[in-house]
């Protein structure tokens, strides 16, 4: 192509960008704080430190702490809130109290997975904190959601343990339709070095709380030495990988992306950062000893890996090789909308992530908390 015709496209390309940027914003000033409207949705640009753009919908709002988002089959989204909700946004909304739920802490109605039939069976699980017999405990229940509310519940496993910090909380259905849970060590560090113990673990669990064949230990644990794993997903070769919250106080830092693999032992609390001593196996990235994400949900799409970071109020991303490896760490609207939680890839192909600025330790920001559609403009052409 000659110099000249690469100038004409190029100028064509800028006149198509500002025309949209009129339709989009008008003339509000590109970058301002988007104004709380629950029935228009309101679209700003993001700063963009990984190279590619992104344009943020806020969606929803006036949330209390959203842990988890799961799409239903006609497209309504149901959300948890850590008090104890579970919400649907959409075409048919809905408030429902979650029974026994203790907000306690970091603890609360978090986890939220549809099995892989609910079509058919209208099967939904929940991973929440409770009390029993005067014990802070986790306990993931089975329900069948019809018509807008919860029945029959069933607990597929219970005592894992809680406090107020390290719940874990994230459930997975993963390729093999087995049902994939994350634990805390609850504040007993130890617990986590334990294949005995449901603390500080990936655990995997038929969908009926039964436990599959080839667990490598006989029992629910999948993967051990785990401090508080909050984030699970399988990118496009089966593989699984998880995020996961490194040492806190005043010697904050070595968050974790981690190639789980069946048995595999993660270190904590003995190894940190690249150490892979006594067979551990070190993260295939961290952030480092005076760094700290607080890496929460997480998401495949397009071969990348997307994160969202609590304290370090981020979306992060990183291409993923298919060999448990990843390429340099990209970030998105750093400090744009404060601590971030959930992330999940919707029907329509695009993320969508929560904020968790009510959750006690976040700064309050209108209309929070929030939950915002990620969209990502494509080339013309290019498929890409």
């Amino acid at each position: 192509m000659d110099r000249d015709l690469k100038k004409a496209l190029a100028a064509l390309g800028l006149i198509a960008l500002a025309v949209i940027a009129v339709v989009a914003f008008g003339d509000r000033e590109i970058g301002s704080e988007p104004e709380q409207n629950l029935e228009q949705e309101s679209e700003i640009p993001a700063a963009d430190e990984g190279g590619a753009d992104r344009v943020a919908t806020v969606v929803a709002e006036g949330l209390d702490t959203p842990w988890e988002i799961v799409f239903l089959p006609d497209g309504d989204m149901l959300v948890t809130e850590r008090p104890g909700v579970l919400r649907r946004i959409g075409k048919s909304p809905v408030e429902i109290n979650v029974d026994g739920v203790l907000e306690r802490g970091e603890g609360g109605l978090l986890g939220l997975a549809l099995h892989p039939n609910f079509s058919e069976n209208n099967l939904l699980y929940l991973y929440f904190t409770t009390s029993k017999n005067g014990r802070t405990i986790n306990r993931v229940a089975r329900y069948e959601f019809r018509e807008n509310s919860l029945s029959n519940s069933q607990t597929l496993i219970d005592d894992l343990p809680g406090s107020s910090n390290h719940n874990g909380g994230r459930i997975v259905f993963g390729p093999d339709n087995y049902l994939y849970i994350t634990t805390g060590d609850a504040g007993n560090s130890q617990s986590a070095q334990n294949i005995n113990s449901l603390a500080g673990k990936i655990l995997r669990l038929k969908d009926d709380g039964s436990i599959p064949p080839d667990n490598p230990f006989g029992n629910p644990v999948y993967s051990y030495g785990h401090r508080n794993p909050q984030g699970l997903a399988w990118d496009n070769s089966g593989n699984l990988w998880a995020t996961e919250h490194g040492r806190s106080g005043a010697a904050s830092g070595y968050d974790e992306i981690n190639f789980i693999e069946r048995g595999a032992n993660y270190g904590w609390p003995n190894i940190e950062g690249s150490d892979t001593r006594d067979n551990m196996t070190a993260p295939v990235i961290h952030s480092g000893p005076s760094t700290t994400w607080a890496p929460a949900g997480l998401a495949f799409l397009d071969g990348r890996i997307y994160f969202a970071g609590l304290r370090g109020a981020t979306l992060y991303s990183a291409d993923v090789d298919g060999a448990g490896k990843l390429g340099p760490l990209a970030e998105y609207f750093k400090n744009e909308y404060g601590r971030l939680r959930a992330v999940t890839v919707g029907p329509d192909g695009l993320l969508y992530i929560s904020t968790s600025n009510r959750d006690g330790r976040g700064q309050v920001k209108t209309g929070d908390d929030k939950i915002i559609k990620i969209t990502r403009p494509r080339a013309e052409g290019s498929g890409q």
